[in-house]
């Protein structure tokens, strides 16, 4: 029974990671309806209705209560600053000295940081294997974005994104035990609205929100519910039962993502390095399940027999 419920839950977590990435490629096609809405100003719009619609879902489907504690709230200050905030100030930036395929290619390396980073915060070694099927993903990825061009500062820009793409989901490994990945969902886009529009008052100033167009709000509308508050969800239940190693080899469907998006939508077809590209990240994500992993150790109160981190109700929730 154990070995079924452990690829019951493995197997969720596969499809909740693939459908999070999935989502969140879509967001290069979708951002092209918003593009002339300020742009710090419409990511605070866009988090601050997706921790509304997630605060909703803890007070009424959230299971039992469980305050976060101080050291909660660092590690989800940390979260929304870095992986939400800076990783937003970074893009908008990096665009401006690069062009993003470079950028895309610098971020593809995101495989390779959680096949090695998430396992030592999890209490166990990096597992060869994956961190040798993260490669094949994130040269995958790199394939599918091409290799682009730009400035020093574009690049160290485009790291600068790189390193709040893992800080998001690295900074959720040691929440996601105690508060469940429905909260740290909820608490992190909530902190990180107030962030980004005070970046976008620095920015814009009075100009930083107005009323969007009919197009604009379809377009938010998609990116509140579906890449932020669905495919938060479901990244940070992945995360909790793939562990963030093997979670991590879904970010190479990104790119893959964006061009099956474009494709759908009539704006482009796709090419041989595309295809390559898709190729080799199903490639590294296939090598990457199949290996099997050392067992992490139980974060201190955590519920070992509960399971693995349901939505809703953290692990070992009282």
């Amino acid at each position: 029974m154990n070995l079924i419920a452990t690829r019951f839950s493995g197997g969720r977590g596969s499809v909740g990671a693939a459908s999070a990435m999935f989502s969140v490629g879509t967001l290069t096609a979708v951002s092209a309806t918003i593009a002339r809405y300020p742009v710090f100003g419409g990511q605070a719009v866009r988090y601050g209705v997706a921790a509304l619609i997630l605060l909703a879902v803890v007070r009424f489907a959230g299971g039992p209560a469980r305050r976060p504690s101080l050291r909660d709230w660092a590690l989800l200050g940390a979260l929304a600053a870095t992986g939400l905030v800076a990783f937003n100030v970074c893009i908008v930036a990096a665009t401006r000295d690069t062009s993003p395929a470079t950028i895309g290619t610098v971020i593809a390396a995101v495989p390779i940081a959680l096949a090695l980073a998430g396992p030592l915060l999890e209490g166990r070694r990096p597992a060869p294997p994956i961190v040798l099927a993260a490669c094949v993903v994130a040269a995958g990825a790199a394939l599918a974005n091409g290799l682009g061009s730009g400035t020093l500062r574009g690049l160290l820009l485009s790291l600068g994104a790189l390193a709040g793409e893992v800080c998001f989901s690295l900074l959720a490994v040691p929440l996601l035990p105690r508060l469940g990945p429905l909260r740290v969902s909820a608490y992190s886009a909530a902190l990180a609205a107030p962030m980004l529009l005070a970046v976008g008052v620095a920015v814009d100033g009075t100009a930083v929100l107005r009323a969007p167009t009919a197009g604009e709000l379809a377009g938010f509308t998609y990116l509140s519910v579906g890449v932020t508050t669905v495919a938060f969800l479901l990244w940070y239940d992945a995360i909790g039962r793939l562990g963030a190693d093997r979670a991590g080899l879904f970010a190479g469907l990104i790119p893959v993502s964006a061009v099956i998006t474009t494709v759908v939508l009539g704006i482009d077809r796709p090419g041989p390095a595309d295809l390559a590209g898709a190729a080799l990240v199903a490639a590294g994500v296939v090598v990457g399940l199949r290996t099997r992993v050392a067992p992490r150790r139980p974060a201190a109160g955590e519920c070992v027999t509960c399971d693995p981190a349901p939505i809703g109700i953290a692990r070992g929730s009282a």
